[in-house]
C-alpha cells in the first residue's frame, strides 16, 4: 500500500471541500493506504513568506527570499513547521490538494504553503543547468515518482469553462498549479476533478458527486497521469522551446502535451502510447 498526502485549504470543516477531503480519506484508507492530512486553515499555517522565515540570515542587508531558503535548506535552518510540510512531502507517494477556485486560483493560504515549503535546493533550483538541461524540472526532481491530483469546487457552470466559455479553458486556469507547482518538481499529475455550482449542491447531486470521486481515489495510482512533455526528454531546445513541428494541431498549453505521432522522450516520465494521449485529448 501507498502513503497519500492530502494539502486541505478550507476554513470551514462542513464545507463542500472539506467532505471532499473527509470522503478521500475514508477512501483511500479502506484501500489500505495511509493518509496524512495538512489542514492548513486548522494548523493556522503562516502563508507569507517574509524575513521572519530566516532568523539566521546569510545576507542581513536585503531579504532574497529565494537565496535565503536555499541557505536555510542547506545548513538546516528552516522553520519547524517547513521542514515538517518537506518531510511529508518525500513520505507521500502521492500528494492531493483539496480547495475552492477563489479569484481563478488558490486560496492564499495553499498559495504560501507552495511558496514557503517549496524551497531552493529542495523543490526547484535541483540539478546542473546548461544547454538543454535547465536543471531537474518539469518531470524531475526531488518529487519525481509521485502522483499528484487537484481536487477543485468551482461555483462557476461548467460552460463558463470550456474552450469558449468566458473564464478560459479549466486546463489553462489550473496551468500554473497542476505544471508549475505539482509537475515542476515532479510529480505525475492526474487529471483534476472539478465540482461546477458547487454552492449550491443538492443532496441528490452530492450522492453523484461523492460516487464518482470515490472512483477516482480508488484508482488514484492506476488512471493515466496528463501527459506533459518533461522538459529534459529530448522536445525541448537549448532555450526551453518546443522545437518545430511538435505540438501539431493544438494551441495555447496544449501544446506541451505529448501529441499522436510525437518521438518518444528520452525520459519514462511523460511516456504514453497514443491511445492512451488520444483518449486525454
Amino acid at each position: 500500500m501507498s502513503n497519500v498526502l492530502i494539502v486541505h485549504a478550507h476554513s470551514e470543516a462542513q464545507s463542500l471541500t472539506s467532505s471532499l477531503k473527509n470522503l478521500a480519506v475514508e477512501t483511500l484508507t479502506a484501500q489500505g493506504h495511509q493518509v496524512e492530512v495538512s489542514d492548513l486553515y486548522a494548523m493556522h499555517w503562516k502563508a507569507v513568506a517574509d524575513a521572519a522565515d530566516f532568523p539566521t540570515r546569510k545576507n542581513a542587508d536585503r531579504l532574497h527570499y529565494a537565496s535565503e531558503s536555499g541557505n536555510a535548506f542547506a545548513t538546516g535552518t528552516q522553520p519547524a513547521d517547513v521542514v515538517a510540510e518537506q518531510q511529508k512531502l518525500l513520505w507521500a507517494d502521492a500528494v492531493i490538494l483539496t480547495f475552492p477556485l477563489w479569484w481563478y486560483s488558490t486560496p492564499a493560504i495553499l498559495k504560501g504553503w507552495v511558496e514557503r515549503v517549496y524551497a531552493l535546493g529542495f523543490a526547484y533550483g535541483v540539478g546542473e543547468h546548461g544547454g538543454e538541461r535547465w536543471g531537474d524540472r518539469f518531470g524531475e526532481g526531488t518529487l519525481a515518482g509521485r502522483r499528484a491530483m487537484v481536487v477543485v469546487n468551482i461555483g462557476g457552470r461548467e460552460p463558463h469553462y470550456s474552450e469558449r466559455g468566458v473564464n478560459g479553458r479549466l486546463d489553462e486556469i489550473l496551468w500554473p498549479i497542476q505544471h508549475g507547482q505539482l509537475f515542476y518538481p515532479g510529480m505525475a499529475v492526474m487529471e483534476p476533478f472539478p465540482v461546477y455550482q458547487s454552492d449550491r449542491m443538492s443532496k441528490e447531486r452530492w450522492l453523484e458527486v461523492a460516487a464518482a470521486f470515490k472512483v477516482r481515489m480508488e484508482n488514484l495510482f492506476t488512471d493515466t497521469p496528463i501527459p506533459y512533455r518533461t522538459q529534459n526528454g529530448g522536445h525541448y531546445d537549448g532555450q526551453q522551446v518546443l522545437k518545430p513541428g511538435l505540438g501539431g494541431d493544438e494551441t495555447g498549453v496544449r501544446i506541451h502535451l505529448v501529441q499522436p505521432g510525437d518521438p518518444n522522450e528520452d525520459l519514462g516520465a511523460s511516456r504514453t502510447d497514443t491511445a492512451e494521449v488520444a483518449s486525454y485529448i
